[in-house]
């Protein structure tokens, strides 16, 4: 589709070629067609009808132009208009099924309502009704269904376009590529809401070796993303092919796509709601991004230089010295997967063992390997992490946090001397305290208790703050204080009043009445219980009382 050509320059092309379409041939005109739809990403339909329509602005005027009279556009006899209601009707008896549902049920339903005096439409309008077609039905439905439904829905916008052209791409459907291509996703870091702006992490991982990056966005953005993919590939040591995103709008919009592929980097995505097809890229997303960063809330510009640093110094320990397991085979047998792996090894060794890498990019990697120490690059993640720490219990304030840099002979001391059992990252979660069971105190809501009950039988719907506000008339020393005690103690009624009506709620017993109305063609329902005297039943009776004496 070409989606550069503005809809001005669409009406300018179309009004170069209609002139030469009118007097064209048959297979001219389909020359014509092809070039407009080509050149304009029109359907071929659309294109004909445009073409039409379209009228020489140098050619002689019409006949309406020249007289000013136009034919009144021919209407379609509405054959349907007087059974309208009665569909409605129809529809609503049926509990709003689909067309489709509702052409088979018609027959049966109309007798129904007529039988009862719901409906008396007349032999010409029943005629209508029962051949009516599904079609038909939703064309004269559709103004009624979407009152029924609230209003019309918000209109999706223009990335689903774009994500509509972008091949899917399985997790079977790599076949071993080359280095190159990358799984990219995001990760929040709004903690418990995600309500306002906060941090995102972009993680690519190359599929081939494993190789990690992460790049931390202050926000979800299409021109961030763009931002960091350049960033990112400066990073990796060979060049980016392929990317592989999932359905996010931060992805598929007018900005990340066509930058893509101006870079020629292969564009794919995922199935929704399908987080296998990025296996690769989800286990690093808790593997490294979580177990670096944890699940605390971080935004603001200064935070997400810290958040940078962490990953550089991540960056390097990850993909130079941390091993990981990559699937080598996966059958089922049975009910049982059988996964075999590759044996552990880390992104860098992948790199250098693989065939279809330049022995240029594998001296680089050799080169800077020898440079490294895990130590200090150890060290400068735990100072990052700690001024990240700090920043979440500071979130929302001015923070100024002074951490120095890192000392490797400092911290290669303390290491295997203190790990305890109970040390926690700066930025994991907190060990949650063993709550301590308490004897329930008396309370002044005890004597008040059949009152609330008595008023929650009359109106069903009371809260607990109006609950504690007609106690506050009755015994001034109440305040909207105990409206939390109130809460549980509402809480804990309406569950033995829910276990109570389940429990009471009695079987529903087929009338004589209707059994007979439901014989037909001389045969007659048949009896859904035993007879009291059935043998079966008494041998069973006589063994239960043998089991179970007394």
């Amino acid at each position: 589709m070409a989606s550069g050509i503005s809809m001005g320059a669409r009406r300018e092309v179309l009004a170069a070629v209609a002139k030469r379409y009118r007097t064209a041939g048959r297979v001219e005109k389909g020359r014509i067609l092809d070039e407009l739809t080509a050149t304009t990403g029109w359907h071929r339909k659309h294109a004909v009808r445009a073409l039409s329509l379209a009228r020489d602005p140098t050619g002689p005027p019409s006949k309406e132009e020249v007289t000013g009279a136009t034919e009144p556009a021919r209407s379609r006899r509405r054959r349907y208009a007087s059974v309208r209601d009665a569909l409605v009707a129809l529809w609503e008896a049926s509990d709003r099924v689909c067309s489709k549902r509702l052409v088979s049920m018609i027959p049966a339903l109309l007798p129904a309502l007529e039988r009862h005096g719901r409906l008396r439409p007349t032999s010409e309008e029943r005629a209508l009704l029962v051949t009516m077609s599904a079609a038909t039905i939703d064309r004269m439905l559709i103004d009624v269904k979407v009152v029924a439904a609230g209003g019309r829905r918000r209109r999706v916008g223009f990335y689903s376009a774009i994500r509509r052209e972008v091949p899917i791409r399985t997790f079977n459907g790599w076949a071993n590529p080359p280095p190159g291509f990358c799984e990219i996703d995001m990760v929040a870091h709004g903690g418990t809401s995600v309500a306002g702006s906060f941090i995102q992490t972009l993680t690519m991982v190359d599929i081939a070796t494993g190789w990690t990056e992460c790049l931390p966005l202050v926000t979800r953005d299409g021109s961030l993303v763009v931002e960091a993919m350049t960033r990112a590939q400066s990073l990796f040591p060979w060049v980016i092919r392929g990317a592989d995103f999932d359905n996010d709008s931060a992805f598929m919009n007018d900005v990340v796509v066509p930058w893509c592929r101006a870079q020629q980097i292969e564009v794919t995505r995922s199935r929704a709601y399908k987080k296998n097809d990025q296996a690769f890229v989800e286990q690093k997303n808790g593997a490294v991004v979580r177990r670096l960063v944890g699940y605390g809330r971080f935004d603001g510009v200064a935070t997400a230089r810290v958040m940078a640093r962490l990953y550089a110094a991540a960056r390097l320990l990850v993909n130079f010295f941390q091993p990981s397991f990559k699937l080598k085979e996966k059958r089922r047998e049975g009910a049982k997967v059988i996964k075999r792996y590759h044996p552990p090894a880390t992104p860098y060794e992948r790199a250098l063992a693989h065939p279809k890498l330049a022995s240029a990019i594998k001296r680089r990697l050799r080169a800077a390997y020898r440079t490294l120490d895990p130590v200090q690059l150890l060290a400068d993640i735990r100072a990052a992490q700690e001024e990240l720490g700090e920043r979440i219990g500071k979130r929302g304030l001015v923070t100024t946090v002074g951490v120095s840099p890192a000392d490797p002979l400092i911290f290669a001391q303390s290491l295997g001397t203190v790990v305890t059992a109970t040390e926690v990252r700066a930025t994991h979660r907190r060990p949650k305290r063993r709550y301590k069971k308490r004897i329930r105190m008396p309370s002044k809501l005890d004597p008040h208790f059949s009152t609330i009950e008595n008023w929650l039988a009359v109106e069903p719907q009371l809260t607990a703050l109006a609950i504690v506000r007609r106690l506050i008339t009755i015994d001034p020393s109440f305040s909207d204080k105990q409206h939390s005690i109130v809460q549980r103690r509402l809480r804990s009624f309406r569950r033995k009043v829910a276990e109570t009506i389940i429990v009471s709620m009695p079987l529903e017993e087929i009338r004589a009445g209707a059994v007979d109305g439901a014989a037909c063609n001389d045969h007659s329902a048949p009896s859904t219980a035993p007879p009291p005297s059935s043998p079966q039943l008494r041998d069973r009776s006589a063994e239960l009382a043998d089991l179970h004496p007394g």
